[in-house]
């Protein structure tokens, strides 16, 4: 194989495998080497600018994790949407050219066929069949977080933050504590303090 070099990869057309998707549904479909911020912009553009109500993320093989990373952004983003996620397997065809043909070797090209795993989630503004394998209700807490965090601000930290926000007053208490039973240590430290050179005199 190491005169071999991979030339084309396709991967096998297969139907969105959601029932009632309406016809003219985005389908992202996230490669390996997609940038995350472009899918974004666009996906987002879909649902809030042009108002629609579904779309969906696909992505098989390396691209998988990254089709997951696109969701939760959305889901963080937008908030209340439900989601139903089917993982299933696809077949890539991968064509490979032999780059030193011999006049009595191998053919020129190999394709191979190769078994990836793959993952279409669909988000939706519009309430799902909860009773369907892979459904997801939306989160409640995202709406919150959005309301406090500023828009600009990646909510999942503002999240993190709002849970981390009212510990400092606590620690001030315990400080102020601290320092109360050393206050109030202290008078009787001075007077104990204070009878010493009394004794001594």
């Amino acid at each position: 194989m190491e005169n071999f070099r991979k030339v084309r990869t396709s991967e096998e057309e297969s139907p969105l495998p959601f029932p009632d998707l309406p016809p003219d549904v985005v389908e992202m479909k996230v490669k390996e080497g997609s940038k995350i911020r472009n899918l974004m912009n666009f996906a987002m553009a879909q649902m809030e600018l042009k108002g629609r109500r579904q779309i969906v993320f696909s992505g098989c093989g390396r691209a998988v994790t990254k089709t997951i990373t696109c969701v939760e952004i959305m889901k963080r983003k937008l908030g209340g949407l439900h989601q139903v996620t089917k993982v299933r397997y696809k077949t890539l065809l991968e064509v490979w050219e032999n780059q030193d043909p011999l006049p009595t070797g191998p053919a020129q090209n190999l394709t191979v066929h190769k078994n990836v795993p793959s993952i279409c989630i669909l988000l939706s503004r519009d309430p799902l069949d909860p009773n369907q394998t892979g459904y997801q209700p939306p989160e409640p807490w995202h709406g919150l977080g959005l309301q406090l965090g500023n828009a600009g601000e990646d909510t999942s930290s503002s999240s993190t933050k709002g849970l981390k926000r009212p510990l400092p007053p606590p620690g001030q208490e315990l400080l102020t504590k601290k320092l109360q039973v050393q206050v109030s240590d202290s008078p009787r430290g001075s007077g104990t303090s204070d009878r010493q050179p009394d004794g001594h005199h």
